[in-house]
C-alpha cells in the first residue's frame, strides 16, 4: 500500500491530501478509519503538532484507549451469548449432531465406543476424550464419532468440550478492565526509580576493514567444497580462468603439451 506510506512521509498537506484521495478511492473504509477514528495528527508527518516532552506517553495513551475499547466490546459480546459455547465453536459443533445420525455405534467397554458409518470409522474414549480420527484429540471439540458415542452413552456432548470454548471462559478472558494511567502529575513513582540513572547501551567500536560475511561452521556442519580447476588441479577457480602455464598431473594430459 504505497499511497499510505507516502502519505505518512509527506511534509506538505497538499501532497498528503493527494495520497489520501488515492486511499479513499481504493479503500474508503480505511480512509474513514484513519481520518475519523485514528486522526491525522497521530500518524501523518505534516499534521504532527510538534515535539512533545514525552511522546511515548501519548503513544501509550492511544494504545490503552484502543485496548480498553476492544476489551469492553468483547465483554459485551460475551455477555450477549445465549449458547453454552462461543459462537464460532457452536457453529462448528452444531452440524455434527445431524452428521452423527444414522451411524452405527457399539459399546466396547464402559468408556469406549466403536462408531461406524461415513467415510471414516472411529473408536471413541469418552473418559479420556480421544478418538482414532484424531480430530477430537487435537481440537478438543467432539468429532462426529464422539457426538454419536455421547448420544449412545446418554452423555451430554457439551461435557466433552474443552472449557476454553465455553461462554464462561470467554467472559473471563475479557473480565478485567483496562484503566487509563491518568495524568503524569498524579503518578506515584518511587524515589529509587526517580533517582535511577539510565545510561545508553555501550556501543562497540567498528573494526577497520571489510566486515566478515561468512561465519564459522557449527559442529557437524560442512562447508561447500570449492571448485577445482581441471587444468592445474588447484581449488578456487575454473579451467577457463586458469592462469597456470603447466598442465595438471592428474587425469587427461593438458592440451598445450604435445603428446
Amino acid at each position: 500500500m504505497g499511497s499510505y506510506w507516502n502519505a505518512i512521509n509527506m511534509y506538505r498537506c497538499e501532497d498528503f491530501t493527494g495520497y489520501m484521495i488515492e486511499i479513499s478511492n481504493r479503500y474508503p473504509r480505511v480512509a474513514e478509519y484513519l481520518e475519523n477514528e485514528v486522526g491525522f495528527e497521530k500518524w501523518s508527518r505534516c499534521h504532527y503538532p510538534g515535539l512533545r516532552d514525552f511522546p511515548y506517553v501519548s503513544l501509550l495513551d492511544v494504545i490503552q484507549e484502543k485496548m480498553s475499547k476492544w476489551w469492553n466490546d468483547r465483554r459485551i459480546t460475551a455477555m450477549a451469548i445465549t449458547t453454552p459455547l462461543t459462537p464460532s465453536r457452536e457453529s462448528e459443533l452444531r452440524p455434527r449432531f445431524a452428521q452423527s445420525n444414522g451411524r452405527h455405534t457399539s459399546q466396547l467397554n464402559p468408556i469406549t465406543y466403536h462408531v461406524k458409518g461415513g467415510e471414516l470409522e472411529g473408536v471413541v474414549d469418552i473418559f479420556n476424550e480421544t478418538c482414532t480420527c484424531k480430530e477430537f484429540d487435537i481440537d478438543k471439540l467432539p468429532c462426529v464419532h464422539a457426538v454419536a458415542a455421547a448420544h449412545h452413552a446418554q452423555v451430554s456432548v457439551y461435557s466433552l468440550v474443552s472449557p476454553y470454548y465455553t461462554k464462561e471462559y470467554y467472559l473471563l478472558a475479557y473480565g478485567e478492565t483496562i484503566y487509563p494511567v491518568g495524568s503524569q502529575s498524579q503518578w506515584d513513582v518511587p524515589n529509587e526509580v526517580v533517582a535511577r540513572i539510565v545510561l545508553p547501551r555501550e556501543v562497540k567500536e567498528k573494526k577497520r576493514g571489510r566486515p566478515k560475511t561468512s561465519r564459522f561452521p557449527s559442529v557437524g556442519e560442512f562447508r561447500k567444497r570449492k571448485n577445482r580447476c581441471g587444468k592445474c588441479g588447484a581449488y578456487g577457480h575454473y579451467k577457463k580462468k586458469c592462469n597456470s602455464q603447466t598442465g595438471s598431473t592428474e587425469g587427461n594430459p593438458p592440451t598445450n603439451v604435445p603428446v
